[in-house]
């Protein structure tokens, strides 16, 4: 049975095919090895996709306001008719905010706008502090017992274990207890306790991190422990670490205002956004602008660093890369 086509062809359409129709592609010396797209280095393409998140760039121009503003906040104030942080004025006790005061003043007629950057200066200075102290105990206790593995990472995790089923909280009141108070005092206390996190993360990354080709490679061609934990494990851990970091100030921050709260924080005239809070508390009703920009200005604070360790996730992570 004969199968008619389909298609039937147009009288005049079809042509025959010559080699002169066909003409080669002529590609200039070099150009097929010229590359188009400049290279992009891991942190430049980090920092291109953590641009593109909006809500992470917000939370760091936030921060960065923060941080201007208790550089140059006290100064500004003081040009501008101020008084210095500890200034008691009797004659302008409980003034709302003005012209003259703009955040107001407290019950000891002190400026809350000096008070409260100064306060930051404080309150962010034992923050990273105490993130500080958790990066470089972390990194060293997390990088040995990651490197070392076996029963050595056996022990150590398990210290860390105890570490963390014991209340910090606790261990903190009791060395401020001790320890003569002051802002030093709340770094070490919060130091010693806070690091066991960051050594679980970095104990993890170096677990994974050993077994890939290129640390093979390098202990193949005589790397020592030295240089592969420098040059090859700590750089490529660097990703997770910082976003625990960021992640790290807040909660310290939070933690010396709880303890400011509770009368452990710094000790007067000193002042933090922990002791506004808790002098402002008393007086929310009567005097709400006491308690509301000390609180603002933490509130903003935690805000920021969350929602930049969140981006700093985002962006560091490769599996996102488009």
């Amino acid at each position: 049975m004969a199968i008619e086509p389909q298609f039937q062809a147009v009288p005049g359409a079809a042509r025959e095919l010559s080699r002169e129709l066909f003409e080669p592609a002529t590609v200039a010396a070099g150009a097929a090895e010229a590359i188009h797209r400049p290279s992009v280095s891991y942190w430049r393409d980090a920092w291109l996709r953590f641009r593109k998140n909006r809500l992470a760039m917000f939370g760091l121009v936030l921060l960065i306001i923060l941080a201007l503003g208790s550089i140059f906040g006290p100064v500004i104030s003081f040009h501008f008719g101020g008084k210095t942080f500890d200034h008691q004025d009797y004659a302008n006790i409980n003034k709302p905010p003005s012209a003259e005061y703009w955040f107001g003043t407290d019950q000891l007629g002190r400026d809350i706008f000096t008070r409260v950057w100064v306060g930051g200066r404080i309150s962010l200075f034992i923050g990273i502090m105490a993130a500080l102290i958790d990066l470089v105990i972390g990194v060293i206790y997390g990088g040995i017992a990651g490197y070392a593995g076996g029963r050595v990472d056996e022990i150590m995790m398990r210290i860390v274990d105890v570490l963390y089923g014991i209340p910090s909280l606790i261990v903190v009141i009791l060395l401020l207890v001790v320890m003569e108070p002051g802002i030093k005092a709340i770094i070490v206390a919060m130091g010693i306790t806070g690091w066991a996190g960051m050594a679980r993360v970095v104990r993890g990354q170096f677990l994974q991190l050993r077994e890939q080709e290129f640390v093979l490679a390098a202990r193949v061609l005589g790397a020592g422990a030295r240089r592969l934990i420098f040059r090859h494990l700590v750089p490529n851990a660097m990703g997770p670490v910082l976003v625990v970091l960021t992640l790290t100030v807040p909660q310290a921050i939070f933690g010396e205002a709880f303890l400011s709260y509770i009368g452990l924080g710094v000790p007067v005239p000193l002042a933090s956004w922990g002791t506004m809070i808790n002098d402002g508390y008393k007086l929310i009703r009567t005097y709400p602008w006491q308690f509301f920009f000390p609180a603002a200005a933490i509130s903003i604070a935690m805000f920021g660093f969350n929602v930049v360790g969140d981006g700093l996730r985002d962006a560091l992570d490769p599996r996102l890369r488009k």
